[in-house]
């Protein structure tokens, strides 16, 4: 039961939950930057949480099915179509053999994810189906190509979740982070100015990182370590957490998301917690962010709120 791609959108990818493993060896896990988003759409159509579906960005694609089948479309705000009529979001649908698929234009969020009944079943690579550009493991979709669906029975037609677990998708956003491991390279006002300033998501962000413009940061005054180069915030190489913010130089914050590289020789001020980088998945351009300094202890009641969040959804459809 093959989907057909007309049109392939901005950036539509193949992403399940992530290849885990390889991190060491500088493969990044990849896979769905909205993590709950994609768990839901697998629900939605009766798959495992962790199944491959479509990641869309900012502008959804246009396809054909050959067969009937059952979808849904979860994450960003950008209206589903079938066959020029407008279909809900957060929803499961069927689908019959000739039905296109597009989409409309964005109203918030930035990913969409489109699940269908059996899983996107293109090649196994390193254990995982999700795209990592980068490392030549997969690529974007383009026009003309065909993606196999995996097998599937039951009817899953008519499921919902309902609104309270649907994250919310805003321009505002707060982001929760623990600070460190090279937080002490910030002066005591940059520190201040980092917890303290308004920063606004630039165009630059995508599944490596999400860069922000906002206030130069004070940086203590130091001599870089030897061979670790000259720019002020320059370390001796050191691993990237997911999450990561570096600040190269003191301006324009990034936050390291699940294709970024797995080290290098910028301070790291803060990581971004696991439960939160959802949030900046879903953050377009222009939006207002303010980070959030949390406790470790925090951080794991946060991760805890979002498994227990993601269950409560998997329970809907036990």
């Amino acid at each position: 039961m093959p989907i057909e791609v007309h049109k392939p959108g901005l950036s539509t990818t193949v992403q399940d939950a992530g290849r885990n493993g390889y991190y060491d060896v500088g493969i990044p896990p990849s896979g769905a930057l909205d993590q709950y988003s994609l768990a839901a759409a697998n629900h939605l159509v009766g798959n495992a949480p962790h199944a491959a579906a479509l990641e869309c960005v900012y502008m959804g694609p246009e396809i054909g099915f050959t067969e009937p089948a059952t979808i849904a479309v979860t994450g960003a705000d950008i209206p589903p179509r079938l066959n020029g009529e407008e279909r809900p979001l957060w929803e499961s649908f069927p689908v019959a053999a000739g039905d296109v698929l597009d989409f409309g234009f964005a109203k918030a969020g930035a990913r969409a994810y489109i699940a269908v009944a059996g899983g996107i079943d293109t090649p196994v690579m390193l254990g995982s189906r999700s795209t990592y550009k980068l490392g030549g493991l997969g690529r974007p979709l383009a026009a003309g190509d065909v993606l196999p669906i995996g097998k599937h029975s039951g009817d899953f037609a008519g499921r919902v979740v309902p609104e309270e677990l649907r994250p919310a998708l805003s321009k505002e956003v707060e982001i929760r982070v623990v600070m460190g491991l090279y937080d002490h390279v910030l002066a005591p006002e940059g520190r201040k100015n980092f917890l303290g300033s308004i920063w606004t998501l630039t165009p630059v962000a995508d599944r490596v990182g999400f860069r922000y413009k906002g206030s130069e940061l004070e940086l203590i005054e130091r001599t870089p370590p030897f061979g670790a180069g000259q720019d002020p915030s320059n370390i001796v190489d050191a691993p990237y957490p997911i999450g990561s913010i570096q600040i190269p130089g003191g301006v324009e914050p990034i936050i390291l998301h699940r294709d970024a590289v797995s080290g290098g020789g910028y301070m790291m001020v803060a990581t971004v917690i696991s439960g939160d980088l959802d949030v900046v998945a879903q953050s377009a351009p222009n939006t207002r962010t303010r980070f959030v300094e949390i406790s470790l202890d925090e951080a794991m009641a946060a991760r805890r709120d979002y498994r227990q969040r993601s269950q409560r959804v998997a329970d809907l459809f036990a």
